[in-house]
């Protein structure tokens, strides 16, 4: 008789462990929009797909006081990312038409703060998103980066090499675009396999136990010697 063999999960992942695992790498299209009627194509399919996976980039900042508007909006189907250089056209019709869909669902994590950083270049009303941090919970996980839930669901890194490099570059290079279209593709990855196990209880959760409930703190050392 066939058994399935349960999915083993971490309700926490331990980081040491990343840096040993195999890259992850979105293996479809990525496509550039650097014009309005560039995005208008790019949102007509975007919006004919089943599901989308969504984040945001933003020129890191290096001085007190200083801050930058998000320079990037990525937004993935299963094989194809756009990449919308917002630092270039802005927040033109179709982008806000895509923002405030509500029939294709879109993965992000950690989107309530991406949805505060677009408002800072238009208004709109937010339409059919789900964020990751919200719904990891079902399945025991208390870990909310993308990197570590990946790790711990997939067995595969996330670099994150790319994070401060220069958004609003002339011309992004090609690792920028990997690494941004791997990050919201990888968020449509999460969000299936999450309902799957928690559909199908495929899955065995570890807790690990951490020292300090094993030794106990200094404080609840000196207190035992006292009792």
């Amino acid at each position: 008789m066939y058994l399935m063999m349960k999915k083993t999960i971490y309700s926490k992942f331990d980081k040491r462990l990343i840096t040993a695992l195999p890259a992850a790498q979105f293996p479809g299209r990525i496509i550039t929009v650097i014009s309005e009627a560039d995005a208008d194509k790019a949102v007509d399919y975007l919006l004919s797909c089943d599901i989308l996976g969504v984040d945001t980039e933003t020129r890191p900042t290096f001085h007190k006081g200083e801050q930058h508007k998000v320079a990037l909006l990525q937004v993935a189907s299963h094989d194809t990312c756009f990449l919308f250089r917002l630092n270039d056209i802005g927040m033109p019709a179709s982008v806000i038409r895509l923002l405030e869909d509500r029939t294709v669902p879109k993965i992000g994590l950690s989107w309530h703060d991406d949805i505060l950083s677009l408002h800072r270049r238009s208004e709109f009303e937010p339409g059919y998103f789900i964020d990751l941090q919200d719904i990891v919970g079902k399945i025991g996980i208390k870990d909310l980066s993308l990197q570590k839930l990946y790790a711990n669901i997939f067995h595969q890194k996330i670099s994150k090499r790319q994070r401060l490099t220069n958004w609003e570059a002339g011309v992004l290079t090609d690792k920028q675009k990997q690494y941004a279209a791997t990050d919201a593709w990888t968020c449509i990855k999460l969000y299936e396999e999450i309902r799957r196990l928690y559909k199908t209880k495929e899955y065995k959760l570890v807790v690990p136990v951490e020292p300090s409930s094993l030794e106990g703190t200094p404080t609840e050392k000196a207190m035992a010697k006292l009792a």
